[in-house]
């Protein structure tokens, strides 16, 4: 697995991030998803008050356990989309509280727009109405299919208001919209954080998305789905990565009306990830190819980080294999699976029968690429 030459450097170590000079009261929308679970026991540790609100649509209760035992912890069972129940004076409001995976939000659709249009909306108004800051959770998705890469917040994206994936899509788009609308028409103070592929403990074993899939399929020695011929690239970030940035980008001055992206710029094709976690696993599962279950599959997605390095200080500290090493662990546990010994497998496994071997990358297109960056493999550079 190589890692696209700009990004072979060693990790820069982040600044040590300030404490907050007093204890906070935190409302986290959305804390009993996977990323909302780990934000949560993230500012416990921090000394804060944590109110968590979810409608455990899917959230889920036992990601909370730790945090439940807690004294300076508070769990709230609601949708955000209906009249918010009243709540102590807050200081800081995270937004997390989405379907975010294919099978979630194409099982509950409306439901998803819904919960990116009135529920921000709802919190948004919370926040202005107790001077507090808030952060929302936006996604790498509204950049759709691209055509830069990597993806800078400057791009627009290359998105369909109506494929397969547009409920979500357009929907973090408009949460988007609503967001800046607030800062500039009410000067809420208020950020918004495009979130790229990130994985790791906690995540829901049904989730259907790239790593979750891999993992549990491998440990159970079911075929490995590869969507596609494999090619396709993603950048993965573990999960304590990701609550670090999104706390720096709350507390970091400066950041008020800005969207920045989190996540790892080093990118591999999802072939060199199922075949890396099936050695990791010591799985004898073969890979099976097949298409994507939903349509409108981005070709590449790699976030553009150096914003959130100016700003917040902050890019990603633990490598691939380490968070894989993490999350093969925690999905032993959950699933009951004893480790297994290492299954040699042939170089050559994984093409399809009678193609040939894709190579490390798909081929570039040849026109010149924006200043900084360069357009998506296998894709002419927008005019």
């Amino acid at each position: 697995m190589t890692p696209r030459p700009s990004e072979r450097r060693k990790r820069t170590p982040p600044q040590p991030w300030p404490e907050s000079p007093r204890a906070l009261r935190v409302l986290v929308a959305g804390g009993a998803g996977m990323i909302g679970s780990h934000l949560c026991d993230y500012l416990l540790a921090r000394g804060h008050e944590v109110i968590c609100l979810d409608n455990l649509v899917t959230g889920r209760l036992a990601n909370l356990t730790a945090s439940l035992a807690h004294p300076r912890f508070c769990f709230v069972q609601h949708d955000v989309i209906l009249e918010l129940p009243p709540f102590p004076r807050l200081d800081h409001v995270y937004h997390l509280a989405s379907p975010a995976s294919p099978p979630g939000y194409t099982r509950v659709p409306i439901e998803t727009l819904r919960v990116n249009g009135e529920g921000t909306r709802r919190l948004l108004e919370l926040t202005h109405r107790h001077g507090a800051r808030m952060l929302y959770s936006s996604t790498s998705q509204t950049y759709g299919d691209p055509l830069e890469h990597p993806q800078s917040e400057e791009y627009r994206g290359n998105v369909s208001c109506t494929g397969p994936r547009s409920m979500y899509d357009e929907a973090k788009r408009y949460g988007e919209a609503l967001t800046v609308a607030y800062v500039r028409h009410h000067g809420v103070d208020a950020r918004v954080v495009r979130i790229f592929n990130t994985y790791g403990p906690r995540s829901d074993p049904e989730d259907g998305r790239l790593v979750v899939n891999l993992i549990t399929q491998a440990l159970r020695r079911r075929p490995m789905t590869v969507y596609g011929n494999g090619t396709q690239t993603r950048s993965l970030c573990y999960v304590t990565d990701l609550v670090d940035g999104l706390v720096r980008a709350m507390d970091a001055p400066g950041t008020k009306g800005e969207v920045i992206n989190l996540g790892s710029p080093e990118e591999h094709t999802v072939l060199e990830f199922a075949q890396m976690l099936r050695e990791m696993t010591g799985s004898d599962s073969e890979l099976l190819f097949t298409e994507p279950a939903v349509g409108d599959d981005p070709h590449v997605r790699c976030p553009e980080i150096r914003k959130a390095r100016a700003l917040l200080g902050w890019e990603p500290q633990i490598g691939v294999r380490e968070g894989f090493l993490r999350t093969i662990d925690y999905f032993r546990a959950e699933l009951g699976v004893t480790p297994a010994p290492a299954v040699p497998h042939p170089a050559s496994d994984g093409n399809r029968p009678g193609e040939p071997d894709p190579g490390p990358s798909t081929p570039r297109s040849s026109a010149p690429a924006p200043a900084g960056r360069r357009p998506a493999p296998g894709r002419p550079s927008p005019p």
